[in-house]
């Protein structure tokens, strides 16, 4: 869901980027999951964090968010409003929870003992939530910036009017267009990021005027507010009205959320009360990343219509583990690639496949294909290319001059990439349970045409020849070493030797390039064995 660009009709947000760093610093230093999950969905009423932890909210406030034309009906508006709750409901239980609390909408779920009040009691959290804009300093301390931003958006506004005079008043323009340059140049942190994040009021859809003809206004207003159960999900049939608070099934005492919007009790209840579920989710998903097979095949959904677990007492200890070590992400990793079980051989035997055929049991490791991004800054790091710095704005992915690690390149969330389309690359509008890889022909052709593995090919072939020893066949195991972490077999020396014999000398270069290009697609590049 993460996106740093959206549809040009909506609101857009040029510190987007900001979410994405804190993730990568929460890894990094490796901050107990729990508290990850607090401060993603509530740092601003922690007492512990401060406003450059704000960042840590773009987890909902750069959700997918829809048109609403103030010119419509509320009543129109309404739906697309509860529309947006719904996912917010859906992203937070699928992705902490492994549970499709959105499916009880409209309806009590027809599988998993979630009722519509469950739903409607996690919906008013979020309705009483609102996206904004906030500086990475104390208010206090960003109210001169607030002003003097305010006097530049006039100014601005008065030099775009006299533009449009003929003939145009030049001197005033550089008049105003100074007085804006010094209003940014003297007022402190002018330039403060502002982080996409939420502020404690509730949004409520009414009509514009008397009429539904008259179109519609939003109000903002500073008290939490609980919502009714929506007849069939539709918000103009109002039913009893839903107190804020976690989910029956998972509360042993269900208790309404009274600190403001409860979007801190809710983050306290998914890692207290549900603490086993939220292990076992993330747990489940670490397992998927390492080995291409999770433990439970739906990530995302743990209830009654999910797949069974194949080690159910492999992932409870992992879970329990898991808490018992702080809620340490990099323990969890240490206790998965330190056993036996990882550090398996996928070579295959007649034996293991009459036993397990599909490994389910693991009798073996699993052959794992790179995702796009991990291909990519593989090729760069062969190459030599690749920028290590973190954070930052991202950068055009498609652009010759960028060289970042894929997780810096630009997400559009209406307009993706067609690269990344082309490979697998998740959808930005909604939850994904795991990357869904697919082979196809376009994905070949990419790999034999596309600008990105030519110009990769290119900067190792270069490379191999201002270090050219004479000896092609050195060359040859210098570039194996590179990609491969071996030396060739005598087969393979014999084959390069003779494709880049038959090369004319003015053609040598262009013959090198070709060979690393294949060497760069070939499934030995592609795979981990």
């Amino acid at each position: 869901r993460y996106t740093d660009r959206t549809a040009s009709w909506l609101p857009q947000t040029s510190q987007a980027h900001l979410y994405r760093d804190w993730v990568v610093d929460a890894f990094n230093k490796d901050i107990p999951y729990d508290e990850f999950i607090h401060r993603q969905l509530a740092t601003d009423l922690m007492p512990q964090t401060g406003p450059e932890d704000l960042p840590a909210l773009g987890f909902i406030s750069l959700s997918p968010t829809y048109w609403k034309e103030p010119k419509l009906p509320c009543e129109i508006i309404k739906v697309i409003v509860a529309d947006e709750w719904e996912e917010r409901v859906d992203a937070v239980t699928r992705s902490f929870l492994g549970l499709t609390v959105a499916c009880a909408r409209c309806h009590d779920h027809k599988f998993d003992p979630i009722s519509a009040d469950d739903y409607y009691g996690l919906a008013g959290v979020f309705a009483s939530s609102r996206h904004k804009e906030r500086p990475l300093i104390d208010e206090a301390t960003y109210e001169p910036v607030r002003l003097a931003k305010q006097a530049v958006k006039k100014l601005e506004s008065e030099v775009a009017k006299l533009k449009k005079q003929k003939p145009l008043p030049q001197e005033k323009v550089d008049e105003l267009a100074a007085e804006i340059a010094e209003l940014k140049s003297t007022t402190p942190h002018y330039d403060t990021p502002m982080a996409n994040a939420l502020s404690e009021e509730s949004m409520y859809v009414v009509r514009a005027g008397k009429t539904p003809q008259e179109g519609t206004k939003f109000e903002y207003r500073p008290e939490p507010r609980d919502l009714p159960s929506f007849i069939r999900g539709n918000p103009n049939r109002p039913g009893p009205v839903v107190r804020r608070r976690f989910l029956t099934v998972l509360s042993e005492d269900p208790r309404p959320f009274e600190n403001g919007s409860g979007r801190l009790e809710l983050a306290e209840s998914i890692t207290n009360e549900a603490a086993s579920l939220s292990a076992r989710v993330i747990v489940n998903r670490i397992w998927l990343a390492h080995f291409d097979q999770a433990i439970v095949d739906t990530p995302s959904n743990f209830g009654q219509q999910g797949s069974r677990p194949t080690h159910p007492q492999l992932l409870d200890d992992l879970a329990a583990r898991f808490i018992e070590n702080d809620w340490s992400i990099k323990q969890l990793h240490r206790d998965i690639l330190k056993s036996a079980t990882w550090q398996q051989s996928s070579a295959d035997s007649p034996q293991r496949t009459s036993i397990d055929p599909e490994n389910v049991w693991l009798s073996r490791m699993n052959r794992r294909r790179l995702t796009f991004e991990e291909w990519r800054d593989a090729m760069l790091t062969a190459s030599g290319r690749l920028v290590r710095t973190l954070g930052g704005p991202s950068l055009t992915l498609d652009s010759a001059a960028n060289t970042r690690r894929t997780l810096y390149a630009t997400v559009n969330r209406r307009d993706v990439s067609p690269t990344l389309m082309v490979h697998d690359f998740p959808d930005p509008t909604q939850h994904s349970p795991a990357r869904m890889a697919t082979v196809t022909p376009l994905q070949g052709l990419y790999a034999l045409n596309g600008p990105l593995l030519n110009q990769q090919a290119k900067w190792i072939a270069d490379q191999l020849e201002k270090n050219n020893s004479g000896d092609v066949s050195n060359s040859i195991a210098a570039v194996y070493r590179r990609l491969f972490s071996r030396e060739p077999r005598d087969e393979e020396i014999h084959l390069g030797v003779v494709y880049l014999a038959n090369a004319k000398p003015e053609s040598q270069s262009d013959r090198w390039q070709q060979y690393v290009h294949v060497l760069l697609a070939t499934n030995e590049f592609t795979f981990i064995d």
